[in-house]
């Protein structure tokens, strides 16, 4: 893993962002409040095609065998997509609100640090079947909390799926909260005010 060479503040307007630099791709990446006092930066891949593909290139080398690919809608669907396409393996996505043709879904409930209120998971009966007794890694775009993941996690044992891996872009947060995952980086939360600085950031991992 390098070490990230390009993390910094940036203000357009009235707005500050996140600059980072991932397999030799700049992103700003905007800061949302999430909480009190807490700020994250945004890191959105939806319609982003150029870094889809080398992220999911660079993830795809680092994964061990498996049966299936797992995640949940939606700013991941692309990415395990780009994934399921190199590796040559299927993928099953949980939805956020069941559909009437969702026949025997079944359901956990989570709280994200972006929603910061619960919201539902939903496996599709159909999908069951894909999951039981397969080798399951479980793909996130960021692991922040770790709430999405616990429910992702739930719901594949829940289908008697064997879990072999755990897979983001990014981490957030303690680094070392996620020793298991296999990430291209992490990304720091920031405190309310803290507009000019990011202490740590240099020597938080990157993805090039």
């Amino acid at each position: 893993m390098c070490r990230q060479k390009y993390w910094r503040l940036v203000k357009k307007g009235e707005r500050f962002y996140y600059r980072i630099k991932i397999l030799g791709l700049v992103r700003d990446l905007p800061l949302f409040t999430v909480a009190p006092g807490v700020r994250i930066a945004i890191f959105n891949i939806l319609g982003d095609t150029q870094l889809i593909k080398r992220v999911g290139a660079a993830l795809a080398k680092k994964l061990p065998p498996a049966d299936l690919l797992l995640t949940a809608e939606v700013k991941s669907v692309p990415l395990v997509y780009e994934l399921a396409r190199r590796l040559k393996l299927p993928y099953v996505v949980l939805r956020k609100i069941i559909k009437p043709y969702m026949l025997g879904a079944v359901k956990t409930r989570v709280v994200t640090i972006t929603t910061g209120r619960p919201q539902e998971l939903w496996l599709d009966g159909k999908d069951r079947q894909l999951l039981k007794g397969k080798r399951v890694i479980i793909v996130d775009d960021v692991i922040s909390t770790g709430a999405t993941l616990l429910g992702m996690r739930k719901l594949a044992r829940k289908a008697g799926g064997i879990i072999v891996a755990e897979a983001a872009v990014f981490t957030e947060g303690e680094e070392n909260k996620w020793p298991k995952v296999i990430a291209l980086g992490n990304l720091p939360i920031f405190p309310e005010r803290q507009d000019h600085t990011a202490p740590g950031a240099e020597r938080r991992r990157g993805g090039e």
